[in-house]
């Protein structure tokens, strides 16, 4: 994993994506000092489950009623 400074970074994203997704991870530098990291995204493996919060939540029947005059100040 070599260190790519921000210049050629924004002069040749895309052959950088390209490597990423091939699975190479690309480290930025500014100055030669590492600033951050390009990594390819690992796909979801947990699946989510509608419902499993159902009775956990309770919702007031005024949720959307209009806020107190004294809250009006706040939104000025």
């Amino acid at each position: 994993m070599r260190a790519v400074n921000i210049h050629e970074a924004k002069t040749h994203l895309s052959r950088l994506i390209e490597r990423v997704l091939r699975g190479e991870e690309i480290t930025l530098a500014k100055a030669g000092r590492p600033v951050a990291k390009i990594v390819p995204l690992r796909p979801r493996t947990d699946r989510r489950v509608p419902g499993t919060a159902r009775g956990k939540i309770d919702v007031s029947a005024d949720f959307d009623a209009p806020l107190p005059k004294e809250f009006a100040k706040h939104f000025e």
